[in-house]
């Protein structure tokens, strides 16, 4: 035969510290560092950074589906520069460089991620527009169209690449 256990609770005795007077548990604020910078999207670099993100999904959608060569390799480097900015805006919306302490040039390594994008986009633009230019069809439209968002997300890449060259000179580093 088993043995019975009797549990008693002893309703005077004091709460755990994470719990309230009716029983639900206080949230853990061990997420407590994460604080929202939106005040960076309201600056001029936040301000390029949401272009870029609103340009690169319009190409997104105008050149898709990729029916030749050159789309491939415009696509690609939406898709790739898309997911670098959106990465950046993460680190800037959530305060990661101010949080992490680790040996990094941030406006640096910002800088040359911006401003290989630039290059790339420059040759990607290029390319979509020559290769649909001459080509007749029922994508054509939207494929030039994807090719002159691209040539304005190049300009606002620029723009993002001229501000991070004007920040890191300014910062002496």
């Amino acid at each position: 035969m088993m043995t019975e256990t009797v549990v008693t609770v002893d309703q005077s005795q004091a709460a755990p510290p994470n719990a309230t007077q009716h029983g639900q548990a206080k949230p853990d604020n061990s997420l407590n560092w994460i604080k929202f910078n939106i005040q960076y999207f309201q600056s001029i670099p936040g301000i390029l950074k949401l272009v870029q993100l609103v340009f690169g999904i319009i190409c997104m959608a105008c050149a898709s589906p990729a029916l030749i060569g050159g789309t491939h390799w415009f696509l690609f480097v939406v898709v790739t520069s898309f997911i670098a900015t959106v990465l950046w805006s993460f680190v800037y919306l959530l305060g990661i460089r101010e949080v992490l302490n680790l040996p990094i040039n941030w406006i640096l390594t910002e800088l040359i991620n911006t401003g290989i994008a630039t290059f790339l986009y420059l040759i990607a633009f290029i390319v979509q527009l020559a290769s649909w230019s001459n080509l007749y069809g029922y994508y054509r439209s939207a494929n030039i169209a994807a090719g002159v968002f691209g040539l304005f997300n190049f300009l606002a890449y620029t723009a993002g690449t001229y501000f991070l060259y004007v920040e890191h000179k300014s910062s002496g580093v």
